[in-house]
This record gives structure tokens, sequence and C-alpha cells, in this order.
């Protein structure tokens, strides 16, 4: 699967999509065999492991995707960031049409997958303290062995360790200077979504 990619819009910085990987952590991951796709929808732990990018994570046991990776079939990671509807209104160039922005982040690689009690205990554990680090205790002390164990049956752990990152930021790179000053002031004055493509115009910004 080879996404539609224009030059401008492409940024192969791998700091870049960690961080729109770790501030949009809830990936839509993708597998095709013999024609037939299936996607599954979970949240995902980026980590740099020796220059690269692994992932952490896990689906429900009942979830049949993962029998996929089990025989080696790859998977597509699709991260995505904001995105805004941008009006031809903010322009100085006035034969405009309307477009999105956005941000996206695609991670190839196949995932391995485990049902090793004590593999499934660390993934759950990274994504605890990445999501909600206070219900890091009560897990530890609170909740009975059994308990854990029996959760942690219902469900598969898989590791991706990444093995192609595409990045599209589409931010407005292909207007006019005036144009994207335009689309700035309107970002910085929106939603969260909007302010946050705002911060990706700056960083990205052609001088």
């Amino acid at each position: 699967m080879i996404p539609y990619q224009p030059k401008h819009f492409n940024v192969a910085e791998q700091a870049h999509a960690l961080a729109v990987m770790r501030a949009h952590p809830f990936a839509t991951l993708v597998s095709v065999r013999d024609g037939e796709p299936q996607c599954s929808h979970v949240p995902l732990v980026a980590r740099e492991v020796d220059g690269g990018i692994v992932l952490l994570g896990h689906v429900a046991k009942a979830n049949p995707h993962w029998q996929l990776w089990e025989i080696g079939v790859p998977v597509i990671a699709i991260f995505h960031g904001p995105d805004a509807y941008i009006s031809p209104s903010l322009y100085v160039t006035r034969e405009s049409v309307p477009t999105w922005n956005y941000v996206v982040v695609h991670a190839h690689g196949t995932p391995s997958v485990t049902h090793d009690t004590l593999a499934k205990e660390r993934i759950l554990k990274a994504l605890i303290d990445q999501h909600d680090a206070p219900y890091r205790a009560f897990w530890d002390t609170e909740l009975s062995e059994e308990y854990r164990e029996r959760h942690k049956g219902h469900i598969v752990g898989f590791e991706i360790r990444v093995t192609r990152l595409e990045g599209k930021f589409k931010v407005s790179q292909n207007r006019l200077p005036a144009d994207r000053a335009g689309v700035l002031a309107a970002m910085q004055s929106g939603d969260a979504a909007a302010r946050e493509l705002g911060e990706w115009m700056q960083r990205l910004m052609p001088s």
C-alpha cells in the first residue's frame, strides 16, 4: 500500500514522526491478506530502540487480526494527527479552492505476537504508564494476581519493529507566503486541533 505523497508534504524526520505518534497514540492497524483488508483500532506505545522505533500494544484475544500477524502478515499503523478545514477566504490568492490540512504518520512493520504473561504485563504497564500513571500503583498492589492473570488471558500482546516510516504533513507548504500567513493566523485562533496544526506550520514553514 503506497500512499499518495506529494514531495512538498513529505516529512521524513523520525523525530517529527515520533512526536505525532506520542501525541496521538490511538492508531489504526491495517493488514491485507488475499486482497481482504482487516483493521483494528488500538493505543500504541512508541519507543526509540537502537536508533529505530518499536511500537507496543495488545488486542483482544477474540480479535482474529492477530492471527494474520502470527503467520507473518505485515501491518501499517496509521497515526492520525491534527486536521482542519482550510477556507479559500484565508488566502490572498483569490483563485483558490477549499482544502483540508492534516498530519498523518504511517509506520510499517510485521508484528511479533506474544502470549507470554510476563511480556503482556510489560506491555500493559507501558500503556498504563503512558496514559494513566496514577493507576500503576493500583494495578501493582490492589488487584489480585488471579484477576490480573485472568485479564491478561483475554488479550494478545504484540511488538512492531518499524521498518518504514511515512510522514505526510500537509500544512500549506505549497502556498505563497502571504497565503500561509493567513492560514497560520486562523489556525492559531482556532480549536485545539487547529492550534496544533499551527504549531506544525511554524516548525515546517518553508524559508
